[in-house]
């Protein structure tokens, strides 16, 4: 796909995944709106990126875990007058603890952040896409969305839930030049296992291989709604999907489910 010219917001893009993709759309000569709560991150990032690529690089400081955030972020681009051809809505964080013993308020800024905040924005941004008839939106999913996770619920739950809206978006698009994917990566080396308290399963993927495979599926003349980073993830999502519900739980919670 050619991104040059384009605008890109990118939510959690200060570390991680975000970061990754904020280069490449920069590499690719797409300006940048970088989203997320560090200012001084956001500063320095934009700063590198800006010097490296000379491109437009926008900073937002905003946490998105709030309820208004997106409205929030809408009413910034607006005054900026910044036209969005991009959205890539990867802000997101998960919790390791069992249900009984979460905190309340954590859960709501979780379930916020990952759900509520990505649809708000994709709602939004996406007219003006349709009438410009392109466009491109990339929500990141997990491999998590395939199973349910005992230990962490409801990050599985949220992450099912962005794989199921985003792919039934991605039909209702079908004939339109506005792309959106989801991405569903494994472990992947961020700050995701610091803040969760969680430990991966296995070996952790670096940011790099998840931004190769977005933009190989981006640039595929073949649209599809869902990739898998990874041939290992691949196999043992689609394995949790014949083996007996009670199995799939089983293992789940052996990796994840804490005293």
């Amino acid at each position: 796909m050619e991104f040059k010219g384009k605008t890109a917001v990118i939510t959690g893009a200060s570390t991680g995944i975000g970061l990754g993709y904020a280069y490449e759309f920069a590499k690719r000569g797409a300006n940048l709106v970088l989203v997320a709560r560090n200012s001084k991150a956001l500063e320095a990032v934009s700063t590198e990126i800006h010097a490296a690529h000379n491109v437009q690089v926008e900073t937002i400081s905003l946490d998105l875990s709030n309820l208004d955030s997106g409205q929030k972020l809408i009413e910034i681009l607006e005054n900026k007058k910044l036209g969005i051809d991009i959205l890539v809505n990867n802000a997101g964080f998960g919790t390791n603890t069992r249900v009984a013993k979460e905190d309340r308020t954590k859960v709501q800024q979780e379930i916020i952040l990952n759900v509520v905040t990505l649809v708000d924005l994709t709602v939004a941004l996406l007219p003006g896409m349709l009438e410009r008839n392109q466009g491109v939106i990339v929500n990141i999913g997990s491999t998590a969305s395939y199973q349910p996770v005992p230990g962490m619920a409801v990050y599985a739950a949220t992450k099912a839930f962005v794989r199921s809206f985003t792919e039934a978006l991605w039909a209702e698009l079908d004939g339109t030049n506005v792309r959106v994917l989801t991405v569903n990566p494994g472990a992947t080396k961020t700050e995701f296992f610091a803040v969760s308290g969680a430990k991966p399963a296995g070996p952790m993927a670096p940011v790099s291989e998840v931004v190769e495979a977005t933009f190989k599926a981006l640039d595929s003349m073949v649209s599809k709604p869902s990739i898998i980073v990874g041939g290992r993830n691949n196999v043992m999502a689609k394995m949790s999907r014949f083996a007996p519900t009670k199995a799939v739980l089983k293992i789940a919670g052996k990796l994840f489910l804490r005293d």
